[in-house]
């Protein structure tokens, strides 16, 4: 991991994504990239300076949102991380992704500004557009306080698609913060068999990493992902829920857009997303 994208509107949750990001890239030694993005009621590039005066509440707007973007600055700098920010003006919707995609990001960190169970918008923005076309993995942050360094991580997939990448993600973050990784099968009520039947595709899979140690298997028989998520919480708690993304069938064509989206948007927990590479 080279360098993480924390797009911020500077709520309550960006500032905890925004700290989450800080925390990762010491981990990884990464360059850190804060973005904000303003929609202005003109093309405010192209004002020069006394035409910027006619609008003296958005002079205002760009004063906070600088001295905003600085705090976060000093406050990476001073973990000795390489840091940029970006100020970005629109008249109308600039897209992170696309952001993302020129400095080539691996890696997105973000809050959902909103109250708990809604995904709003980060300014300029739609997390669940982020969550559904982001090539780079992506840790939404919610409602809990992050715990971090991450100990329990749950990684959820029906394990009938390849996603080895995506766990390899997951499991270069475990390695990194010591954690255990707890991988669950969900069999929904169009898919119901016996616990032993349903954990053969995790034992398949895990066939591929002999040398993981720290990991638990489990499969949950409710009538939807998001239940069987829950329901495991409630005896194992995690600091992190992990999910792959982009499926092209069963399972994981309705996990790349209403499963996925349905947990970042109800989970207070960080959820982290990560697209299946083809």
């Amino acid at each position: 991991m080279k360098n993480i994208l924390v797009p911020t509107d500077f709520s309550k949750n960006c500032t905890k994504a925004a700290n989450l990001g800080i925390e990762i890239a010491k981990l990884y030694d990464a360059e850190i990239h804060f973005l904000h993005q303003m929609t202005t009621p003109v093309d405010w590039v192209k004002l020069d300076k006394q035409k910027e005066k006619r609008y003296p509440k958005t002079i205002k707007e760009i004063g906070v949102a600088k001295s905003k973007l600085r705090e976060l600055e000093k406050k990476a700098e001073h973990e000795g991380l390489k840091c940029r920010t970006f100020l970005q003006f629109d008249s109308g919707q600039k897209d992170i992704l696309e952001h993302s995609g020129h400095f080539h990001h691996d890696f997105i960190v973000t809050g959902s500004s909103g109250t708990k169970g809604v995904i709003r918008e980060i300014t300029g923005s739609n997390v669940e557009k982020i969550v559904r076309k982001a090539n780079a993995p992506i840790i939404v942050v919610k409602e809990e306080d992050v715990t971090f360094p991450f100990k329990d991580i749950l990684f959820v997939s029906s394990f009938e698609e390849d996603v080895t990448y995506p766990f390899q993600e997951v499991l270069s973050i475990a390695k990194k913060c010591d954690a255990k990784i707890h991988l669950l099968r969900v069999n929904t009520e169009t898919d119901f068999n016996s616990i032993e039947l349903g954990l053969n595709p995790v034992k398949e899979f895990l066939e591929k990493f002999p040398n993981l140690k720290n990991f638990s298997m489990s499969v949950h028989n409710e009538s939807s992902v998001e239940a069987g998520i829950n329901t495991f919480l409630k005896h194992q708690p995690a600091d992190l829920i992990a999910m792959s993304t982009h499926g092209k069938t069963g399972f994981l064509s309705l996990f790349s857009k209403s499963i996925a989206e349905g947990v970042t948007n109800h989970s207070v927990l960080p959820v982290m997303t990560i697209h299946i590479k083809k």
